[in-house]
C-alpha cells in the first residue's frame, strides 16, 4: 500500500483527490493540509511515501519552498508537484529542488495513479506537456542550476514571498513571530542580494520567478 499525503489550499480539490485514491486499495491517504508550513510538519511527522504538492499556498511557505525543505529533511518522502500551471519557471525550480514528479490538475484519475506508482517505484513522472516544456527549456540552453533567488536563506524566502504578497515588515514580524527589526533586516538583505531597490521590482521579479501567481495575491 502506498501512503499518500495531499497538500492543496482548496478543500474541494483535496476531497476530490482523496475520493479518487480511496477507491483503489493500493493507496492510503494518511494526511492532508492546505498550508505550506503544515505540509513540512506533516512530512516530518507522518513520513508518507508520496506527497502531492500544490504550488501556490498561503503564508510564508509556498509549495516549492515546502518541497525543498521536505526533500532536504525527509529524502524518503517523494514529492509530486500537482498544479494547474505549466510555467517553465515552475518546472525548472521543481526539478532543480528535487521534486520527483510534475502533474497538471487537468490530468485524469489514471494519470494521477500512474504518477504516484511511478514515483513510488523510484522513477520520475512528468506530465507529457511538462516534459515538452522541459525539453524546450534545455534545448534553449537555459540552465537548471541555482540563481540569485535560490541563494536566499529559507527564512529570506519566506519573507520574500510575504513581501511579494503585499505584507508590511510589521505584518511579517507578527506572522513569523520575529522582531520588527529582524523583519526589516531580512527585507534589506533580500533587496541587496537581488540587487533591487523597491517593492514593485520585487513583485515583478516574484511573478517572473513564479513565487506568486500572475494574477497577484
Amino acid at each position: 500500500m502506498i501512503r499518500v499525503a495531499i497538500v492543496d489550499d482548496h478543500d474541494l480539490v483535496r476531497e476530490g483527490i482523496r475520493a479518487i485514491l480511496e477507491q483503489d486499495p493500493m493507496f492510503q491517504v494518511v494526511g492532508e493540509t492546505g498550508d505550506g508550513q503544515e505540509a513540512v510538519r506533516l512530512a516530518n511527522r507522518l513520513r508518507p511515501d508520496v506527497m502531492l504538492m500544490d504550488v501556490h499556498l498561503p503564508g510564508g511557505i509556498g509549495g516549492l519552498e515546502a518541497t525543498e525543505s521536505i526533500v532536504t529533511d525527509c529524502p524518503e518522502v517523494r514529492v509530486i508537484i500537482l498544479t494547474q500551471y505549466e510555467n517553465r519557471e515552475y518546472i525548472r525550480r521543481a526539478i532543480r529542488i528535487g521534486a520527483r514528479g510534475y502533474l497538471l490538475k487537468r490530468s485524469v484519475a489514471a494519470q494521477l495513479k500512474e504518477a504516484i506508482k511511478t514515483v513510488y517505484g523510484g522513477q520520475r513522472y512528468l506530465h507529457p506537456l511538462v516534459a515538452e516544456e522541459l525539453v524546450d527549456l534545455v534545448t534553449a540552453g537555459k540552465s537548471l542550476e541555482e540563481d540569485d533567488y535560490d541563494r536566499l536563506t529559507p527564512r529570506e524566502k519566506q519573507v520574500f514571498k510575504l513581501l511579494a504578497e503585499g505584507k508590511t515588515s510589521r505584518d511579517i514580524s507578527k506572522y513569523l513571530t520575529i522582531s520588527l527589526k529582524t523583519a526589516m533586516t531580512h527585507r534589506a538583505n533580500i533587496l541587496a542580494k537581488l540587487n533591487m531597490h523597491s517593492r514593485s521590482e520585487l513583485i515583478r521579479y516574484a511573478i517572473r520567478k513564479a513565487i506568486i501567481p500572475m494574477e497577484g495575491p
